[in-house]
């Protein structure tokens, strides 16, 4: 199955995105040149890129939480409280940062970091890099991230329970996260 990307239509791996950024190159693509699964989503913030980058920046477990729900986060050990407010402790990411998923979870290092406009992670094993773009959308801000998943020598039943099970959470997921985001960007803006 490698080189079949599983980026099928339909809200599960593109809910909010355009055609455009669907099919688009991003920055941060390059590091899982050939990924076995890639969702796209997005969302429009009325609010500007200076706004929404914050909230961008002291994400992750231990620091600003995820803007999701903390308590199904936190049922697989991973230390989320999603804050409400800007935490100025947490404004200082560079590239080459690892922040861990959880107490015990793999690492996610900082690979670009381009203030108001792009964060990309990648996992410590690269199966995995998660990035955040920004793009200035009239007054607001278009913020798409996207997935690219590697899910190689896995065998048929795991990918048909990524299928089945991994792509609607994290659909539930991460579109919370993204109205989470939008939410707190437009109501300090």
């Amino acid at each position: 199955m490698k080189g079949t990307v599983l980026q099928r239509p339909g809200r599960l791996l593109t809910w909010g995105a355009t055609t455009g950024e669907v099919a688009g190159t991003l920055p941060g693509d390059e590091f899982l040149a050939d990924p076995d699964i890639v969702s796209t989503r997005a969302v429009t913030i009325e609010a500007p890129p200076k706004a929404v980058w914050p909230w961008l920046v002291q994400m992750g477990s231990g620091r600003g939480g995820a803007y999701t729900y903390d308590w199904i986060e936190n049922l697989f050990g991973l230390d989320m409280h999603s804050a409400d407010e800007i935490l100025p402790r947490f404004q200082h990411l560079a590239t080459g940062d690892e922040l861990p998923l959880g107490r015990n979870g793999p690492a996610m290092r900082v690979e670009i970091l381009d203030p108001e406009r792009t964060l990309v992670f990648r996992s410590a094993d690269g199966a995995w890099v998660w990035a955040f773009h920004l793009r200035p959308d009239g007054a607001g801000t278009r913020l798409i991230s996207r997935n690219r998943i590697a899910l190689a020598g896995s065998p048929g039943p795991v990918r048909i329970a990524y299928r089945l099970v991994m792509e609607p959470g994290s659909l539930i997921m991460e579109r919370r996260m993204l109205l989470g985001i939008k939410q707190r960007a437009e109501g300090a803006s």
